[in-house]
């Protein structure tokens, strides 16, 4: 995704251990950890409601042809 070597992360980890010290590490870690797991949860349940959605869709569209399909045939022939 970045692409990035093992030169350049260990600059990066060297940076955020400066810029954040030790001790906050964890706790930024811990924050993003949540935040990932609170985006898959609503990926999770977009996806559901999606899923239902078609489904209902689909099952409108089969009622409607049983509706058509069960309705009684009128006769076509002609009375003279």
């Amino acid at each position: 995704m970045f692409n990035l070597g093992g030169s350049e992360l260990l600059i990066v980890l060297v940076i955020v251990l400066i810029l954040f010290g030790g001790k906050k590490i964890p706790e930024l870690l811990r924050g993003v950890g949540k935040g990932v797991g609170e985006l898959q949860k609503g990926l999770e349940e977009g996806k559901r409601q999606l899923s239902d959605s078609i489904n209902t869709e689909s099952d409108l569209e089969k009622d409607k042809r049983r509706d058509e399909l069960s309705k009684p045939v009128q006769d076509a022939t002609i009375s003279r």
